[in-house]
C-alpha cells in the first residue's frame, strides 16, 4: 500500500485486509435521487451557511452553494488554486455547477458535491459503509500488487487512455484526448480485474479515515498491518486547524502537469463539509451480505 512517487504515500507497506464486497461503480445520481426520495435528506451543500462559523459574512452571503472548477481563460500559476475553483451559490448535487446546470438525462452519472456526512448518510441507508482506505486501495489495485495504476504500469497502454483524467494545458485547455472533456457516466472505461469501474480518474471518492501526511511513516516498513482504519486525528500542514478525510482515485482534472493523484496508491483530501464538482463516493458492504444489487462486486 501506498507509494514512492509521492511523499504523503510513503513508504510503500504491507497491508492485509478481511474479504468485503464493494460497489461495481460509484454513487449514481439515480441512486442519490432514490435515497432523497425515501428519506428527505438535505445534502450540506443545499443548506445555508451557519453565520456562527462565517461571522464576516453579510446575510445575503449565507446562501447555500458548493464549490466549482472554473477553467481561467487562459495559464495561472499552479500553486494557486483559486485560479480555477469558486465558490457558486445553488450548486448541489441537483445543480453540480450551479443553477444553470441540472442533472437531467444524467441518472448513470456519478453524483457529485457529495459531502463526507452526505457520503455516511447515504451509505447507513443503503446497510453499506464507506471503505477505509486500505480497502479502497486494495480494491483499486484489482490484485496487480505494487503497480502504478489499477491496468498496469503503463499510463496508456498501446496508446488508449483508461481513465477520465485531463489532457491538454492544465486547467485552462482539457483537449478530451479520452473522449471526455468532464465527467463521464460511470462504467465508460474498462473495469479492473476486480469487476470495478472508476477507481483511476472521473471523481474522487471519499473513504473513512482522516487525513495525516505523516501516517505512513509511522508505521514499519516490514510490519503488515491487518485492517487499518487510519489515524485518530487529522493533520494538513497546508491547511493548519482544518480537519480533512482522505480522497481516493483522483477525477477528470487529475494530470502530471499538476495531479496525477490518479494512482491507487495515491492520496488526496478534503475538509468533510466541502463538496466539490468532481468528488462523489461508494459504498462497501460485509461479506455476509451478499443478495444487494447488482453493483455489488
Amino acid at each position: 500500500m501506498g507509494s514512492d512517487r509521492l511523499e504523503d504515500a510513503q513508504p510503500v507497506h504491507q497491508v492485509e485486509v478481511t474479504g468485503f464486497w464493494m460497489d461495481r461503480t460509484d454513487v449514481t445520481n439515480e441512486e442519490f435521487s432514490r435515497f432523497v426520495r425515501a428519506t428527505g435528506y438535505v445534502t450540506i451543500a443545499e443548506r445555508p451557511l451557519d453565520p456562527k462559523e462565517f461571522p464576516n459574512l453579510a446575510p445575503d452571503e449565507l446562501a447555500p452553494g458548493a464549490v466549482v472548477f472554473t477553467p481561467p481563460a487562459g495559464p495561472v500559476p499552479l500553486d494557486h488554486p483559486l485560479g480555477w475553483w469558486r465558490f457558486v451559490r445553488g450548486a448541489n448535487w441537483r445543480h453540480p455547477q450551479g443553477p444553470g446546470s441540472n442533472v437531467t438525462g444524467k441518472g448513470k452519472y456519478p453524483v457529485v458535491q457529495i459531502a463526507w456526512p452526505d457520503a455516511v448518510a447515504y451509505a447507513k441507508w443503503a446497510c453499506k459503509r464507506l471503505p477505509t482506505e486500505a480497502e479502497w486501495e486494495f480494491a483499486a489495485r484489482g490484485g496487480r500488487d505494487r503497480q502504478t495504476y489499477p491496468w498496469g504500469n503503463e499510463l496508456n497502454p498501446n496508446g488508449k487512455w483508461m481513465a477520465n483524467t485531463f489532457q491538454g494545458h492544465f486547467p485552462y485547455k482539457n483537449t478530451s484526448e479520452d473522449g471526455y472533456p468532464g465527467i463521464a457516466p460511470v462504467a465508460s472505461f474498462a473495469p479492473n480485474d476486480f469487476g470495478l469501474y472508476d477507481m483511476s480518474g472521473n471523481v474522487w471518492q471519499w473513504v473513512s479515515d482522516w487525513y495525516r501526511p505523516d501516517y505512513y511513516a509511522q508505521l514499519q516498513r516490514d510490519q503488515v498491518v491487518s485492517n487499518p482504519l487510519g489515524p485518530s486525528d487529522s493533520y494538513d500542514p497546508q491547511e493548519l486547524g482544518v480537519a480533512k478525510r482522505v480522497q481516493k482515485g483522483g477525477s477528470f482534472l487529475c494530470t502530471d502537469q499538476y495531479c496525477e493523484r490518479y494512482m491507487p496508491g495515491a492520496r488526496g483530501k478534503g475538509d468533510p463539509e466541502t463538496g466539490t464538482n468532481h468528488l462523489g463516493f461508494r459504498c462497501v458492504r460485509e461479506p455476509s451480505a451478499r443478495n444487494v444489487d447488482q453493483r455489488i462486486q
